[in-house]
């Protein structure tokens, strides 16, 4: 019973000089270096925590963070969407009634994007969707911080198509459609009056 009591002071003791030992130096900042510097991973003089927002722990190149969409270069070719896990991207297409433009690697654009959301709380940040991006239009960023109040602010509306322009360019389809229609059934009328 002795040996016992002893064994947990001793304990005790050890336990308190280790916590001791860092109130008193926890009067040290942490220094931000770089993931490449060799001190990185080794034992930290001082506190092991920085003093965040006015720190910041630099971010590697290849992180992943923060989804963006240039949308001047997306041809909304939906295969991010077929692509993800989680089904955290939400994309509506309308086919235009011809070529609206090109991206900047050429490729000719058709489709609009009456809608292309992304759920950031949904996404788990695995970066499937901007490996199969034919025009890298989706890209992760360096931004890591997106605190929100609402689960709802974290949806990411990238489309800037208004309801009334996407009703508009659905109506132009339909007539185009329309139109294709008639004059096929025309065409099929001639030839058989031509028999």
């Amino acid at each position: 019973m002795f040996k016992s009591a002893i064994n947990g002071l001793t304990t005790a003791w050890k336990g308190m000089t280790l916590t001791v030992g860092h109130l008193f130096a926890s009067k040290k900042t942490r220094e931000v270096t770089r993931v490449s510097d060799d001190n990185y991973f080794k034992r930290l003089e001082g506190t092991n925590t920085i003093q965040y927002p006015k720190q910041q722990l630099p971010v590697p190149e290849v992180g992943r963070y923060q989804l963006d969409v240039e949308m001047d270069d997306c041809i909304v070719c939906d295969l991010c969407a077929k692509i993800c896990p989680v089904d955290c991207i939400d994309i509506v297409s309308i086919k235009a009634t011809e070529a609206i433009g090109q991206t900047s690697d050429g490729t000719t654009k058709r489709l609009y994007a009456a809608k292309f959301d992304i759920d950031m709380a949904k996404c788990m940040y695995c970066g499937l969707c901007t490996v199969v991006c034919p025009t890298e239009c989706i890209t992760m960023t360096n931004t890591y911080d997106r605190t929100v109040f609402e689960l709802s602010d974290l949806v990411y509306e990238f489309s800037d198509m208004t309801k009334e322009e996407a009703d508009e360019k659905r109506m132009l389809l339909e007539k185009q459609n329309a139109e294709k229609q008639a004059a096929k059934l025309a065409a099929m009328k001639k030839k058989e009056e031509g028999q």
